[in-house]
């Protein structure tokens, strides 16, 4: 107090009286114990706490917890959050209770500020000193150090941040080796960090006989992975990284042999073998349908090239769905004359006439499309049903080579006889087909409403998509030689039509439909 009397008396050079001396004084002792008052609120003893490890998205928001123990307020301090060798380039610094930007690392420049760790925070005040990080990028991931400065007390403690990203649609792919292998590979691209790849079949992991991860240019990674398995066999492949939803498809492989007509009339010729009459008239119309049957195979591999496998050595990467439909065209029918089809205004249905097939799902129900030109990218779309009519369970989509479809009952088209297509399965809604040898099955969640086709024949590739879920339904890669002619095929049973959508923006002077799904049936 004396020191306190002994300045104020002198202050100004003039010299105070008692009263006016001891009313200052008294002022700056409160101001004293204010001061003080307020840099006790930080304890002169804390730990800093936070969660270790955080994931998230990338392009997404997330917070890195952090906060004092015990709680405490926080204005007071020093907040620090920087990486690793960063502490003069910090991620955000918060000091003297204001933000300084000058030093701050430019990539995160108005992408951070303070968050709060959980619902119940009280904020800064209570010590929460959380980092808040919007539009998270991959160069983001990595550790974080939160550190906190009092005149009394420091301490720090990491975060890592785990940046994710989910990657494209798995792709399956098979080629068919001896002894009844088949050589089935996965591959998936943009993923973050490097995604796991599992196999199994329907009892058991099944153990991979490569895996590799390889970096895109975008940074992200893409995995591939393929194994051996018997023939027939449901082969499933899941890609996924922690804490995001795996990926899964399944392909089902089946070499049960196909029915044909030499394998009938052998059965009729051991059957008839005690008749020596009979044998001779089986043998006659034997040969007749071995030579017209070989007659068709020729016809169709003058168009298709060699026998071309479903898919090749070297797979290719289907084409996005978005990419596929800047290639629409509006396909007209080539033939319009078939005595088992009902062909009004692109639609299509099996006509109410008796059929050697039976209920058989053949050729003779089958149609030929036309394209505006036979090479380069092609897109189009078939309506299979809708909401009135029901959704069709019988059909066969895709591509012929073939100048003339084969009408013969007993026939089954294949790739290798110029056809490839997608089929259903009526019996079971969840399995698709493709038209190979062996057969190749797709497992679905659903019947697809609208199927989109995309043809690019110079890269020898034919997808199919479901256009309402926007998702790939399956690909074939093959060699497509001549003229390439859509196909189409309503089945047989349906009340619901097939029917081609046309694309208002292409100008189809033959019919003048925009792209549209005529609810009549």
């Amino acid at each position: 107090m004396r020191y306190f009397t002994r300045i104020l008396r002198t202050m100004g050079g003039k010299t105070m009286n008692r009263p006016g001396c001891v009313l200052m004084c008294a002022s700056l002792m409160a101001a004293v114990l204010i001061s003080v008052c307020a840099a006790a609120t930080v304890s002169e003893s804390f730990v800093v706490m936070v969660k270790p490890v955080v994931s998230v998205q990338r392009g997404h928001a997330t917070t890195l917890p952090c906060w004092l123990n015990p709680s405490q307020s926080a204005e007071g301090v020093e907040v620090r959050w920087y990486r690793s060798n960063g502490f003069y380039s910090p991620v955000m610094l918060y000091r003297a209770k204001k933000f300084e930007n000058a030093s701050q690392e430019a990539s995160y420049v108005g992408r951070v500020s303070f968050g709060s760790k959980d619902t119940a925070s009280g904020g800064l005040t209570a010590g929460d000193v959380s980092l808040k990080l919007v539009d998270v990028t991959l160069k983001d991931a990595g550790e974080y150090i939160c550190y906190v400065s009092s005149d009394r007390n420091h301490d720090s403690a990491t975060v890592h941040l785990d940046v994710t990203q989910t990657g494209t649609p798995l792709l399956l792919s098979a080629v068919w080796k001896e002894d009844n292998l088949v050589n089935v590979s996965c591959e998936s691209g943009g993923w973050h960090p490097a995604p796991s790849l599992h196999w199994s079949d329907q009892k058991q992991n099944l153990p991979h006989k490569s895996l590799k991860h390889s970096e895109e240019s975008t940074g992200l990674l893409s995995v591939h992975s393929w194994l051996l398995v018997s023939s027939p066999s449901v082969v499933s492949c899941s890609v996924g990284v922690p804490g995001e939803e795996t990926k899964e498809a399944s392909i089902l492989l089946d070499n049960t042999p196909q029915p044909n007509s030499r394998s009938s009339v052998a059965g009729w010729v051991l059957f008839a073998l005690l008749l020596i009459a009979l044998l001779a008239v089986l043998g006659a119309l034997y040969y007749k349908k071995r030579v017209k049957r070989a007659k068709s195979k020729r016809e169709s591999a003058q168009h298709a090239g060699e026998n071309q496998s479903l898919l090749s050595n070297e797979p290719i990467q289907p084409t996005d769905l978005s990419i596929s439909q800047k290639h629409y065209v509006n396909v007209t029918l080539i033939e319009t004359e078939n005595q088992f089809l009902t062909i009004k205004n692109l639609k299509l249905r099996d006509a109410p006439v008796h059929s050697p097939d039976g209920d058989k799902v053949t050729c003779r129900t089958a149609i030929r499309g036309k394209l505006e030109k036979s090479s380069g990218q092609h897109y189009w779309e078939v309506s299979l049903g809708n909401e009135k009519a029901g959704f069709k369970k019988s059909w066969w989509l895709g591509v012929t080579s073939t100048t003339a479809i084969h009408r013969d009952v007993d026939f089954s088209p294949t790739a290798s006889d110029g056809y490839w297509f997608l089929s259903s399965s009526p019996e079971s809604p969840g399995r698709l087909h493709f038209s190979t040898e062996p057969k190749v099955s797709l497992l679905v969640s659903s019947r697809p409403q609208t199927v989109g086709v995309y043809l690019d024949k110079e890269r020898g590739e034919l997808s199919f998509y479901d256009v309402e879920q926007r998702s790939l339904i399956g690909s074939l890669t093959a060699t497509f030689t001549g003229e390439v002619f859509p196909f189409f095929n309503p089945g047989k049973g349906d009340t619901a039509p097939m029917e081609i959508l046309h694309d208002s923006t292409e100008q189809d002077q033959s019919n003048g439909m925009g792209k549209s799904v005529d609810t009549d049936k």
